[in-house]
């Protein structure tokens, strides 16, 4: 890049902070923000047909550009200074989002930020409506809380993360103990992706009032899974990815689990779900260790290339015994991806193993599908026999 245009995109990086400004938010455009807006922040706002806007003052900036998910839109100067964009209507639900100001990559400061592709982006949330409620706080019920753990690893010689969810009433409940639920995020992401980008604590703060799951402790760590550019153009070909988390997890994560919360420290109240690369990262502890846990979820799995006659020892060829090991294994999708559900589904059928399978209808590899995958999985276990 030019130093003409190296200082045009700093100029217009340090101009963004203007966005809210009366100049560049007069509603020009009707609806509402976006529930991920910055408190000052009006836009992006999201009509009541999901277009979003977006504003932004960059007085020196030639090119600026919006790209969600995969599609980049280009933003047009309404004035010298503010750059304009309405979409069209985008998929419910919760994207990911960058601007790119003259060829430099950088972050809305309208947004919150989150972490994906292995950096920070931003994220847009377009509204469901009421079917949606399942996922949002709701006034009336007991709610959880979320603790952040400090923990040393020995395994690995060093200081980890973890967010723990403890169910309502943790704290007065004495000596009961409680299931728990290891719940793993995607490839780029990190250990707040369940709790910000998922929402799992108000999923599972309403399934638990309304008496559909069982009160639980769930845990989210990273998976260690934050992949280099030059490395994601062969995706398909890396099957190690994230496994330093193996160990970690058996030797480290789980001994503190049980020895710092109130557990039941035994197979039958221990489970394990996964998103994308997280799912893949379930099956591949899961199955070896079924001494260790009688539930598996996988959310979008990332099961390229799993042959059930091959892969862990071949325990999955023998279907009476793995049947009789697992007590939920859960396969939930979108309609609109494809990370090899399908030929594992048939895999499985045709050796005769059971599953339970779940198709989220008009969703792709997002996060609401792996909602409604959540959604639908807690209810399954923890149950009793």
């Amino acid at each position: 890049m030019k130093p003409k245009q190296i200082l045009n995109a700093a100029g217009a990086i340090l101009s963004l902070a203007l966005v809210f400004s009366p100049l560049a938010t007069h509603a020009q455009a009707q609806g509402t923000r976006s529930i991920w807006n910055i408190p000052s922040a009006q836009y992006p706002m999201v009509d009541d047909q999901g277009r979003a806007t977006f504003k932004l003052t960059a007085p020196n900036a030639h090119s600026v550009q919006v790209t969600i998910h995969k599609t980049t839109y280009e933003m047009t100067r309404a004035t010298d200074s503010v750059w304009t964009l309405t979409t069209p209507a985008l998929p419910k639900g919760f994207h990911y989002y960058f601007m790119t100001i003259d060829g430099v990559k950088t972050i809305d400061p309208n947004s919150q930020t989150f972490f994906a592709y292995s950096r920070e982006a931003g994220g847009l949330e377009i509204p469901e409506g009421s079917e949606g409620d399942y996922y949002r706080p709701q006034r009336g019920i007991a709610h959880g809380q979320l603790r952040t753990i400090e923990y040393y690893a020995t395994s690995s010689g060093t200081w980890r993360t973890a967010i723990v969810y403890t169910p309502a009433g943790y704290d007065q409940s004495g000596n009961h103990r409680y299931p728990v639920l290891y719940l793993q995020h995607g490839m780029g992401e990190d250990h707040t992706g369940w709790t910000r980008q998922g929402m799992m604590q108000h999923i599972v703060d309403n399934l638990t009032a309304a008496g559909t799951a069982t009160p639980m402790i769930v845990v989210m760590e990273s998976g260690d899974i934050n992949v280099p550019k030059k490395e994601k153009e062969h995706f398909v070909e890396i099957t190690k990815y994230g496994t330093s988390f193996y160990r970690t997890f058996i030797a480290d994560l789980i001994p503190m689990i049980d020895s710092t919360f109130r557990t039941i420290p035994d197979r039958d109240h221990r489970a394990m779900a996964g998103l994308s690369w997280g799912g893949h990262q379930a099956l591949d502890i899961v199955v070896p260790h079924l001494d260790m846990f009688a539930y598996i979820g996988l959310f979008s799995g990332a099961v390229y290339g799993l042959d059930v006659h091959k892969n862990y020892g071949g325990i999955m060829s023998d279907a009476k015994t793995f049947n009789s090991k697992l007590r939920c294994f859960f396969i939930g999708y979108g309609t609109d991806e494809n990370v090899g559900q399908t030929k594992l589904r048939k895999e499985l059928d045709d050796n005769g193993i059971h599953y339970t399978p779940f198709i989220s209808q008009g969703t792709a590899h997002e996060w609401l599908t792996w909602r409604r995958c959540l959604k639908e999985f807690l209810p399954l276990i923890f149950k009793s026999k």
